[in-house]
């Protein structure tokens, strides 16, 4: 490619040509309309139009799911991510399935907070297993909330983002937002709640039964994890796993899947998720 003056030439194949002008000419759309083009965000266009070159690149930059705090507008931004935001918006129980750093959790805490905010809910409940990834809780110091708390800290995080520490505090003292680990889940009903379970690949399959069955009326849940991360012992079957074997054909739920062309973390967290991969794959018999 080359720019000189006003103009620009694409220089390639003839499909890809086209591409990459037709994406610049979406691009000079957006910016025309006001909207910031960052360099991680042109990358991130860029994906999206190698993945699929007839995407409207604009309907992911457009589509602000909500406003936050520290980030700005978060919408999707890739078109696994839009089809999820979609999914979460037409059906009660979706299921985030793929790698870290895919948006699947941040996505989903948004679309809670944007529900909360739009008075379609009256609470968000997020919770997480309290497994030891190589690491003995009982060696901890503390009680036992303070003993779970790093485990559930990723969602802290991404409510303070959005929220704010001081907004963020005074809704979780009165109760309308709850972090919590997911033992704490049983033998309630989560009624006009939007619930979002994550790192679910870590439940067993009672645990992933108790808590899909927790849903009250009025009610929406979230369940995201990465298959490829799970720390139950050995011989122990993910709770994960086994649900999107027995549930994928139920109306009403849906499974997103995700993979490294969906990270938007570090650019190289996509090639080191692709690299061990393709690893494990040439392990496999």
């Amino acid at each position: 490619m080359d720019q000189r003056g006003g103009a620009i030439t694409v220089t390639g194949s003839e499909d890809a040509a086209d591409t990459a002008a037709d994406l610049l000419q979406q691009l000079y759309e957006l910016v025309g309309t006001g909207f910031s083009l960052r360099p991680q965000l042109v990358e991130q266009a860029c994906r999206i139009a190698i993945k699929d070159p007839e995407a409207q690149v604009a309907r992911f930059f457009t589509d602000t799911v909500f406003v936050g705090r520290k980030k700005g507008q978060i919408f999707p931004r890739t078109a696994n991510q839009a089809l999820y935001v979609d999914a979460i918006r037409d059906n009660d129980i979706v299921f985030g399935v793929g790698p870290a750093g895919t948006g699947k959790t941040y996505l989903a805490v948004a679309m809670a907070v944007a529900a909360l905010g739009s008075n379609q809910v009256e609470r968000i409940i997020l919770c997480r297993p309290a497994v030891e990834a190589g690491e003995k809780l009982g060696f901890l110091p503390g009680d036992l909330v303070e003993k779970v708390d790093p485990y559930l800290r990723p969602l802290y995080d991404a409510l303070s983002d959005m929220l704010g520490q001081e907004r963020l505090a005074r809704l979780m003292e009165r109760g309308t937002i709850e972090v919590a680990p997911l033992a704490f889940m049983r033998g309630r009903t989560l009624s006009q709640a939007f619930v979002i379970l994550d790192e679910a690949q870590n439940t067993t399959s009672a645990q992933m039964k108790m808590f899909l069955t927790r849903l009250g009326p009025e009610s929406s849940a979230v369940v995201t994890g990465d298959v490829s991360q799970i720390d139950l012992p050995r011989g122990v079957t993910s709770g994960l796993v086994e649900a999107r074997e027995v549930l994928e054909p139920i109306r009403g739920i849906r499974f997103v899947e995700f993979d490294h062309t969906d990270v938007v973390r570090h650019r190289l967290v996509s090639d080191i998720i692709r690299a061990y991969d393709g690893r494990s794959k040439r392990r496999t018999p």
